[in-house]
């Protein structure tokens, strides 16, 4: 009995063997290029740089942190925003992302 799940792949990727890996992990990286994703899709230092920095803002306007702290998460996710500013509009795209 086969329960495999067939693999749906996206006719806009590349279809290489790393990339059809990455897009089935959970979690995967990669080394060369110093790339994460998570279920396939593409983390970026911009986008979780934002969530940080959001997480920070709200923490401290609902005062569930110290100031110090809040202030510290804001600017951490401000940094890692700025570091990535230059892939800003794809921060946010669904899917792989196998640019160069």
């Amino acid at each position: 009995m086969n329960l495999a799940v067939p693999i749906q792949i996206n006719p806009m990727l590349p279809n290489t063997p790393d990339s059809i890996t990455a897009r089935n992990r959970l979690l995967a990286y990669d080394a060369e290029r110093r790339r994460v994703w998570i279920r396939g899709q593409r983390i970026h230092h911009g986008m979780t740089g934002a969530l940080v920095a959001g997480t920070g803002l709200l923490s401290y306007a609902m005062r569930r942190v110290a100031p110090k702290s809040g202030l510290e998460l804001t600017l951490l996710g401000t940094m890692l925003m700025a570091h990535d500013w230059k892939d800003r509009s794809i921060w946010f795209q669904r899917g792989h992302q196998d640019q160069p």
